[in-house]
């Protein structure tokens, strides 16, 4: 991922694959939902709390040099569009963003 909406994008396909609402996260990671809709939106993130969404998420953050990176793009041009794709149907952020107010 390069770029903080490419994150944001990630961590809110995550949560839902999972059926977990917005408010969710705070009995999973012990934060509001309001900081962690900040998380989605793509705002400026601690690493701290990055880590303890990912956590939450049952995820783990990886660093891979550039170079094997950009050999893996060879084989899917845009690797989050590709990771997008598999999903039925990309809702737009503004529909998501409305769908997690009601949670």
């Amino acid at each position: 991922m390069k770029t903080q909406e490419e994150l944001a994008q990630a961590l809110q396909h995550h949560r839902k694959a999972k059926g977990l609402g917005q408010k969710d996260m705070r009995l999973k990671i012990g934060m509001s939902q309001q900081q962690y809709q900040r998380a989605e939106t793509g705002s400026d993130l601690r690493i701290s709390t990055l880590l303890r969404i990912l956590e939450g998420l049952d995820l783990e953050l990886q660093i891979v040099p550039r170079q094997q990176v950009r050999s893996s793009e060879t084989v899917s041009p845009d690797p989050v569009e590709s990771y997008f794709e598999s999903t039925e149907k990309k809702e737009s952020s503004w529909q998501a963003f409305m769908d997690d107010l009601e949670d």
